[in-house]
This record gives C-alpha cells, structure tokens and sequence, in this order.
C-alpha cells in the first residue's frame, strides 16, 4: 500500500506549462493551504513557469525550487532526469528545450492518429489548446479519452493504452539520459533519476541503469515518490546510501484525482532530504 504521510516538502510537481492543471501560482497557493515549506515545480521538458511559481512561493514564505523533469527512455522503459535548481537565465538551455518541445508534439501527433485508428475518435486540435501555455503530454490524452467515455480514469488510459506495450503507445525520439544529465549539468543545474522503478522490470535493472547514469555524472534518485511504498522508499533509500547518491523525493502532482498516491504533499519526504539536497547542490 502506498505511503500517504504528509510532509512539508513535495519536490516534484507539475503546472499548466506542462502536463498539470494547476497555473504555477495556484500550485504554489495550494501548497501553502497545505502546509508545504518546500515546493519543487519540475514540469516536463520546460521551464516557462518558474518565474511565476518562484514569485508566488516568495510571497507565501514557501522555499521555490526551480526545476525541471526531461523524458528519456533506455530499451523502451520511461527514463524521466529531474533536474534541480535550474538557471531560468540560461538561454541555451531554454532553446534545447524548445527543441525538446516540439519532439513532445511530434509525438502526441502519432498518438492520437494511432487512437483514431483504434476506433478512439480524440481530435488533436483540442489537445493542442489545452496546451497552449505549455509542453503537451499523455495526460493530456489521458483527459480526452477519459472525455469520450473511452476510460475511466487517467490510471486506466495509461494501463490500457498509453504506456509501452500497450496499443496506442509510441516511442519517443531519441533522447538519452546521459543527454539530459549533460544537459542538465551544462546549465549548472542537479541531475536526479526520477522515479527509479520505471526504469526496468526488475531490481537489477534499475541497479544497472542507476550505475550507468551515474557514470555520467547522475548525483541523486528520487528515494520517496509518491506511488512508491514503504519498502520499495527503504530499497530506493539503500541504493541511494550505497552509491552515495542524494535521495530526494516529491508527489509527482499533476493534479486532483491524477494517480493514487500522488496527491500535493502526499509523498512522505523526510526534511533532511531536502536539507542533503541544498547542502550538496551549493545553492
């Protein structure tokens, strides 16, 4: 059963700049309702809400962490590189991700072909409006076919239809780990594998993914995730331990009703977990 423990500190959460629902000062709004003192936005492959969300956070006395979540896979598996305390001024790095953008797009494009070919009658022209202040994203999908009657929740769309293996899946285009960690350190920012068990099927696959991006200079894996239990966040933690890898953690909040254990502030974050964070990231 997942672990559904509050904590003050949720370190990976997502806005309308993306895949969320919330704008970057809503989310920040409620995390203070919340209760939160460290709030880390970590949108898929931009960071256009940032500066709105660290404003907010400054005015609601909360800790802003400006970050950002890039989507990699290895051997058809979700590999997603968090990357932490991000320079916003970085305009190299806002132009790859521009480019990381409109591979999203791409991508979204033949899934919904792919679904129409299915029988699933989802217009492509909606999507793009629901996104137009942000990167588009499965969830975005997700919510269209949850719309036609198709699902009946994010959770089903993504079991059924949108992860790999499943029929109106597609790949993305080639973007590796180590090309989002390179990217990442380049801006000076702090590399962190989210969400480890996505990585493969079993306990050795995630060990060996975990040695080969930390070859490349990964420095955390996100121990405490929201969907994760308490013994699957205690083999995270030891693996993190034995590499001498910061832990983080976060909700992975998209917003109300997303996932089971996703819920703002949900994920049982320890508050030295962040404070290993800040302290090794020099910031």
């Amino acid at each position: 059963m997942t672990n559904h423990a509050v904590s003050t500190v949720d370190l990976h959460t997502h806005t309308i700049a993306s895949d969320g629902v919330l704008a970057p000062a809503a989310l920040v709004s409620l995390a203070s309702a919340q209760g939160l003192s460290v709030l880390g936005v970590t949108d898929h492959d931009t960071i256009d809400g940032l500066a709105e969300a660290s404003t907010a956070a400054d005015e609601a006395g909360i800790t802003p962490v400006p970050g950002v979540e890039l989507s990699t896979s290895i051997r058809g598996h979700e590999v997603h590189v968090l990357g932490y305390f991000v320079d916003m001024g970085d305009d190299d790095f806002r132009s790859r991700l521009a480019d990381l953008a409109q591979s999203r797009l791409r991508r979204i494009e033949r899934m919904v072909e792919r679904l129409n070919e299915l029988g699933y009658p989802i217009a492509l022209e909606p999507l793009l409006a629901q996104a137009e202040v942000g990167t588009i994203g499965r969830p975005h999908i997700a919510r269209a076919l949850i719309e036609i009657g198709a699902v009946s929740s994010i959770a089903e769309a993504f079991d059924t239809l949108l992860t790999p293996g499943k029929p109106g899946f597609v790949p993305r285009e080639r973007f590796t780990p180590e090309d989002a960690i390179a990217l990442i350190v380049a801006n000076g920012a702090v590399p962190v594998l989210a969400h480890p068990f996505t990585t493969g099927d079993a306990a050795s696959d995630v060990e060996g993914v975990i040695d080969r991006l930390q070859s490349a200079g990964l420095r955390g894996i996100e121990v405490f995730y929201g969907e994760y239990d308490t013994a699957q966040h205690a083999h995270l933690l030891d693996m993190a331990t034995r590499r001498d890898l910061i832990p983080t953690g976060g909700s992975d909040y998209h917003g109300p009703n997303f996932k089971e254990g996703r819920d703002l502030g949900s994920a049982p974050v320890p508050a030295w977990v962040w404070d290993r964070l800040h302290t090794e990231s020099g910031r």
